[in-house]
């Protein structure tokens, strides 16, 4: 044969051959041998070449051979004379296992040129094996009732040969009571079937020895044999006997748990298990009789395992079951008589017969909550109750027509709020001696009606808000709460808006109807609103809504939001002064005013650009510019002052005024300052005019607050818990402030616009003012100290620095 596998050229030659030749219909054989199985390896199957008609000598040039498959071959071909071997032992059952046709199919190659034949070797069987059972004994219990006819399967032999030499036929050993029939079941399989020929009697032959044979087609043939042992079982055809016609007994109803109350016995004729007798309640038996007592299965003995009480049964009738151990057993009854004597052992029993468990809280009094019922099992004495509830709570016992029937009603009003469920304990307790006492504990639950209005946590609400607020965001929230529960706690929330002036504000409001949270729908401005005030209304959901209100105070907080503004100079128009002043000569004066209040509104001054620093000086509060020291010849003529006016806050803002000081000979000076004077004296003139009218009206104004003033101490109203008093309304001054209150002092922020009626409190960066309290003596506020503050506010009311100048004045 030719080594393919080292030519690859030639490989592909004989794949292009072999397609072509299964393409072209080319030459194809097969040939059909029949051999034994477990023959001699090396005996010869058949002549190919010769029945091919093949030349031997061309065997070997054209490479005869077997093509190999996936398993070893079980044969080989000789390449010189062309005769196909069996190469190893061949097992018929190893190979096809149980097929009735056993072929092997080999595909054989002749190359140059290619000629495929196919060889089909057919294996023939041989009775190589004997049938054989799985067990080597088996063992049958049939009963002897029996009938003639009964058939029993009993387990088929096994033979790994087909054909005539498979099983063919069973044989049983002789005996009178049983023969075998077999059914065919095809394919070899044949089911022996042992059938009863005559009926089986225990007392006769208890035990029957059989020998069943298989035996196969085989020439000799060959078999296998099982022993059969069949157990003749016996029927139970006797029943138990009580040895008596009557059982009973009789017990007192406090008698011990295990104790024996009878012992019955019966007898069984029958022998083994279908005489041995267990002994058992009746299937009709009441199951609470079970829970009383129970019954030994060996011995027949009856024990108490229960509480025996003679007021619930005087006597008790049990029926009892005798039964043998037979498959199919036979049973006798009989019943027991057992007796009840009666003793005192019975506490009264307390029945809710009606229950009311929620009563609600403005019931009337004598309202029913429940019914009761005191029973007590017993007689006389014994059985007398008396009953009575525990002190503590609001309910008592109204005895009814019938007896031992008695009506929970209530004594006084019910608060749920105070208590929301009471434990009512009813005493019921017998005469006899010693007594019983029975309790027996109910729960009431007084249950809600919408009789709280809601209450806020604290009134009135104060809160703060800074200006500027972003539109639309919570700014605060009221809380209120109810006592009540549910639907009549469920507190919902909205603004009083009845449209009168004082409550434009609250248009500007929304609040949260579930939680109390407000929202701001406006952007607040210190310098046009401080203070408002308002009303939120808190509901509840109960039938009919309660309500209650409260008044929510807002104060506006300032921001530094408001630059410094210059009031004088207003413009850059020079100042003359004689070149002849000494140091410390006043130039002129910046005035500067700021709409903030406190430190956001506290200006300082400073020089920011001065063309001869050695000149002049700045006052850093008062904005006072004044000489550094006196001038020479050389000093120039004019000079220029850039001056920032900043305030205190977070963020400062400022502001600058320039200043231009001129010099000028003395008799020039003089000139220039009577000019001014006149017009100064035109403008003093102004001023002392409008500062008369205006102490006019704070006059006014002050004789008609100490009216009030008086009014009110001689009403003695104790309303002071109001920590916050409204502003004052007074336009004719250029401050603005906002009042309030904490412990004995009335407080005042204050701006620029100071209002009048007010001293400084030390420490508070003259921002902060103390009113004085209706309730101190009034020599704490003189009229020479409130005229000297309003006539300092006014002179200096154009620049808060100058008024900050003047204030330790009022602190003495």
């Amino acid at each position: 044969m030719v080594n393919v596998q080292h030519h690859p050229d030639r490989r592909c030659w004989v794949v292009f051959i072999i397609v072509l030749v299964i393409l072209c219909s080319g030459a194809f054989a097969q040939i059909r041998y029949s051999i034994s199985e477990e023959v001699q390896d090396g005996t010869i199957v058949g002549h190919i070449a010769k029945d091919l008609g093949l030349d031997k000598s061309a065997l070997t040039g054209r490479g005869y051979r077997i093509v190999a498959g996936s398993t070893e071959s079980l044969f080989q071909v000789n390449q010189n004379d062309g005769i196909l071997y069996v190469k190893r032992r061949i097992d018929r059952e190893e190979v096809c296992e149980r097929s009735s046709a056993c072929t092997i199919n080999l595909k054989t190659v002749l190359e140059n040129p290619l000629e495929i034949h196919y060889v089909a070797v057919e294996i023939l069987d041989i009775n190589d094996h004997s049938p054989a059972f799985p067990e080597k004994e088996k063992r049958l219990e049939i009963f002897e009732s029996a009938l003639p006819g009964a058939r029993f399967q009993l387990q088929a032999a096994r033979d790994p040969d087909v054909g005539q030499f498979a099983i063919q036929q069973y044989k049983l050993s002789h005996n009178e009571y049983f023969r075998v029939e077999v059914k065919d079941r095809g394919k070899d399989q044949k089911i022996p079937f042992l059938v009863l020929q005559k009926q089986l009697d225990r007392e006769t032959n208890e035990k029957h020895k059989l020998r069943l044979t298989a035996v196969d087609g085989g020439k000799p043939a060959k078999s296998g044999d099982i022993e059969i042992t069949v157990d003749v079982l016996d029927i139970n055809d006797n029943s138990p006997v009580f040895t008596k016609e009557l059982y009973s007994a009789t017990l007192k109803e406090n008698i011990p748990t295990g104790t024996v109350v009878i012992q019955v016995n019966a007898t069984d004729l029958d022998q083994g298990a279908n005489g041995e007798i267990i002994y058992s309640f009746g299937n009709e038996v009441d199951p609470k009789i079970m829970e009383l007592f129970s019954i030994d299965a060996n011995t027949g003995e009856i024990h108490v395992t229960g509480k025996l009480d003679f007021e619930k049964s005087t006597s008790y009738e049990i029926d009892i079951q005798a039964s043998d151990k037979a498959h199919v057993p036979l049973k006798t009854g009989k019943s027991v008589v057992i007796t009840v004597a009666d003793v005192n052992d019975n506490p009264p029993e307390i029945e809710v017969t009606s229950f009311s468990s929620s009563i609600k809280e403005d019931s009337k009094i004598g309202t029913t909550v429940a019914l009761i019922s005191v029973t007590d099992l017993d007689s006389g004495i014994n059985g007398k109750v008396i009953c009575a509830i525990k002190q503590g709570v609001p309910f008592t016992l109204s005895p009814s027509l019938q007896e031992n029937m008695y009506a929970i009603v209530t004594i006084s009003q019910l608060d749920r709020e105070i208590t929301s469920q009471y434990d009512v304990t009813i005493i019921a307790k017998d005469s006899g001696e010693p007594p019983h006492l029975t309790e027996k504990t109910i729960s009431v639950v007084i249950s809600d009606v919408n009789d709280n209005s809601p209450e806020f946590s604290t009134s009135p609400y104060t809160f703060y808000i800074t200006e500027n607020n972003s539109p639309g965001a919570s700014v605060f929230a009221v809380t209120a709460s109810d006592r009540d529960e549910n639907d009549c706690a469920r507190v919902s929330y909205h603004i009083i808006r009845d449209g009168s002036e004082d409550n434009k504000i609250s248009s500007f409001l929304n609040i949260n109807s579930d939680n109390g949270e407000i929202l701001a729908l406006k952007s607040f401005d210190f310098e046009t609103l401080k203070t408002f005030q308002f009303q939120v209304v808190a509901s509840d959901s109960g039938t009919p809504p309660l309500s209650n209100n409260v008044t929510v105070n807002v104060f506006i907080l300032d921001q530094n939001d408001n630059a410094p503004v210059i009031l004088y100079p207003l413009t850059s128009n020079g100042s003359e002064i004689p070149r002849n002043v000494n140091a410390g000569y006043l130039v002129t004066k910046v005035r500067a005013y700021d709409a903030d209040i406190g430190y956001n509104g506290w200006l300082l001054f400073s020089l920011q650009e001065v063309t001869d620093h050695s000149l002049f000086t700045l006052d850093r509060y008062t904005g006072q510019i004044r000489t550094l020291r006196s001038f020479t010849e050389t000093d120039e003529a004019e000079h220029k002052l850039v001056i920032l006016v900043k305030d205190n806050g977070n963020v400062s803002l400022s502001a600058t005024a320039t200043v231009i000081v001129k010099l000028v000979e003395p008799k020039e000076a003089f000139a220039a300052s009577d000019v001014k004077s006149a017009t100064k004296d035109d403008e003093d003139s102004n001023v002392i005019f409008y500062l008369m009218i205006t102490l006019g009206a704070v006059s006014v104004l002050f004789l008609v607050s100490i009216i009030v003033l008086i009014a009110m101490q001689c009403s003695k109203s104790t309303d002071y818990t109001s920590k916050y008093l409204p502003e004052t309304n007074y336009d004719g001054t250029l401050c603005h402030s906002i009042q309030y209150r904490s412990g004995e002092k009335r407080y005042m922020l204050v701006g620029p616009r100071m209002s009048i009626g007010s001293t400084i409190v030390p420490g508070s960066h003259a921002n902060t003012l103390v009113l004085p309290d209706r309730r101190l003596p009034s020599h704490s506020w003189t009229d020479y100290n409130l005229w000297k503050f309003v006539f300092t506010t006014y002179t200096y009311g154009n620049n808060l620095s100058d008024t900050r100048e003047h204030l330790p004045r009022f602190y003495s």
